[in-house]
């Protein structure tokens, strides 16, 4: 029996036939089992002719028979024409008569024919990664605000350049959003990032004193949630302070680590900056290398790797507003069907980088040793403060040790692309 190609490229069909002595072997064990349990009027329990439940269960035992039966001689038939299936058979046109084979036919998608030419020849621009002084010096008074101090002033009111420390209540005016409320906020008077209406209300206050006042967001307000609300504010001030930063001399280095003089700290801070540039210059050369090597590739991909890509990323995305403090019963509410529609183009893209970069790695026989999965499994344990073996343990049962092999032999194969591109 040879598959029948569809009109589809990766979808297979295939006829299979279970021989009748298989079919009679499968029933009367079947039979035996219901003897055992089964409880009919008439007859002591275990002592049930096999007449009386051939008679009584035959929907039953010809279900369970199909399902014993199909699957073990689908895969079977599929192994003996050499075709992988990628997702699962439907069955159709099954017959199942008695004294007669049990015929039925299994569709199901095979893993498409991926040619990878060119590859080689594939060429992506290298930037030049800079950092200039003044971005040195930037950084380092960035660190040096993160070592400020704040000292309370008293016998005098509120004034530009003061910090007002305060208790705040802010009432949504549309009643729909959540109220805010914060202890202790330190709000700059007249500061750049201050909104105005704080500035204009709090000047001139004291310890003690309370303001009551609106304030409108814009709509690109950077807090999401904020954008275009306007909320009554209940300002309490508790006291005056003022910032004092330290000195930038080699007396602050020790502060930072282990530094002896500022001159280190500042190269210190030119290697990471320049570390975290040429990342992300590699990252986004990659993604480029990817995305020419898909557009030069036409194949047609199994809706079950897509569809699977699409329950990875929908997850990752549902996980990730759970992070940020949606709750479940919102998360529930969501049209699942339509996500799933709006991923597709991304995970179709996605599933074929991921083929294109397999059959690179087999070309170029890239492989993935043992001594590589104990390093990302000693990462993931200092990670999460477990033991390796407990890692071990927990990603072999979730069947996981195979992803990670995969994902650090893409990576293996995107560097190796990388590389060569030069």
């Amino acid at each position: 029996m040879s598959p029948t190609e569809t009109s589809s490229s990766t979808r297979r069909e295939i006829a299979v036939e279970i021989p009748v002595e298989e079919v009679t072997r499968e029933t009367n064990s079947l039979i035996q089992k219901y003897q055992k349990l089964a409880r009919i009027p008439g007859f002591r329990r275990g002592h049930v002719p096999a007449s009386v439940i051939r008679q009584r269960f035959a929907e039953d035992l010809k279900s369970d028979v199909v399902e014993a039966l199909v699957p073990r001689y689908f895969r079977k038939e599929a192994d003996k024409q050499g075709l992988i299936p990628v997702s699962q058979p439907q069955v159709t046109d099954l017959q199942l008569k008695d004294n007669e084979p049990l015929r039925f036919k299994a569709s199901f998608e095979v893993m498409p024919e991926i040619k990878v030419d060119g590859y080689k020849e594939l060429r992506v621009e290298k930037p030049e990664v800079t950092v200039t002084d003044e971005e040195v010096e930037q950084s380092l008074n960035g660190v040096r605000e993160q070592h400020a101090t704040f000292t309370a002033v008293e016998g005098r009111a509120l004034a530009d350049g003061d910090y007002a420390q305060v208790s705040l209540d802010g009432k949504p005016k549309d009643g729909e959003d959540k109220p805010v409320h914060m202890d202790e906020v330190l709000v700059e008077i007249a500061g750049k990032n201050t909104m105005p209406e704080f500035t204009e209300n709090l000047r001139g206050t004291s310890p003690g004193d309370e303001r009551v006042f609106e304030v409108t967001y814009a709509q690109d307000a950077t807090e999401q949630r904020l954008a275009g609300k306007t909320f009554t504010y209940t300002v309490k001030v508790q006291a005056i302070k003022q910032k004092s930063l330290p000195e930038l001399d080699d007396q602050f280095a020790p502060q930072l680590g282990e530094f002896k003089t500022l001159d280190e700290v500042r190269q210190r801070i030119r290697e990471s900056m320049e570390s975290e540039r040429k990342h992300a210059a590699e990252h986004q050369a990659k993604d480029k290398l990817v995305a020419e090597l898909v557009k030069r590739s036409e194949f047609e991909v199994p809706e079950a790797l897509v569809d699977r890509q699409i329950d990875v990323r929908l997850e990752r995305g549902l996980r990730a507003l759970a992070a940020q403090g949606m709750k479940a019963e919102d998360i529930k509410k969501m049209d699942l069907n339509r996500l799933r529609v709006g991923q597709r183009e991304q995970a179709l893209q996605e599933v074929k980088a991921s083929l294109l970069l397999d059959k690179i790695a087999e070309e170029e026989k890239i492989e993935v040793s043992d001594e590589e999965i104990d390093r990302e499994i000693d990462a993931l344990a200092t990670q999460s403060k477990q033991t390796p073996e407990a890692i071990r343990a927990r990603l072999t049962r979730d069947g996981a040790l195979d992803r990670i092999r995969n994902r650090i032999r893409s990576e293996k194969t995107l560097d190796f692309l990388y590389r060569q591109s030069a």
